[in-house]
């Protein structure tokens, strides 16, 4: 049986920054694999 789509991204593992190992929070549309700490993001309030 097949499964929708949308079970199959939710049951995805939490992707993980490739430098440091940290859980990264991403858009779906983000393919990006390091975390903003190691990119040297800086996020603005």
């Amino acid at each position: 049986m097949l499964m929708k789509i949308s079970e199959f991204f939710r049951n995805l593992p939490p992707k993980k920054c490739t430098d440091c190992g940290k859980e990264i929070e991403e858009q779906h549309e983000c393919y990006g694999n390091k975390c903003n700490d190691c990119l040297g993001v800086i996020h603005h309030h």
